[in-house]
């Protein structure tokens, strides 16, 4: 594949990379640059995919939505693993 008009650079991956928490050796680095530069290559391709025509009424194809009773909230906190103040409590995220 040829090089994207909008080139990647590598402290870009190492910006995203940090941002997702992944450590990558600079091998890796150029790795995925050249990657993340191909995969631009490939919406530029998509975006030169001409549009079809598709038929102007869409019909739901599900199920009507049925009302029914919910669960009381002692009921649902019940096999709960955590729960504070009446309601689940997950781990904490940083």
């Amino acid at each position: 594949m040829s090089e994207s008009p909008e080139t990647v650079d590598p402290e870009e991956v190492r910006h995203v990379a940090q941002l997702a928490r992944v450590g990558l050796a600079d091998d890796e680095v150029d790795q995925f640059t050249r990657q993340f530069a191909d995969i631009l290559e490939y919406f530029e391709t998509l975006d030169e995919v001409p549009e079809v025509d598709r038929e102007a009424d869409l019909a739901n194809v599900m199920r009507p939505d049925v009302e029914r009773d919910s669960l009381e909230s002692e009921e649902a906190l019940r096999n709960a693993a955590d729960t504070e103040d009446g309601y689940f409590k997950g781990p904490n995220v940083s």
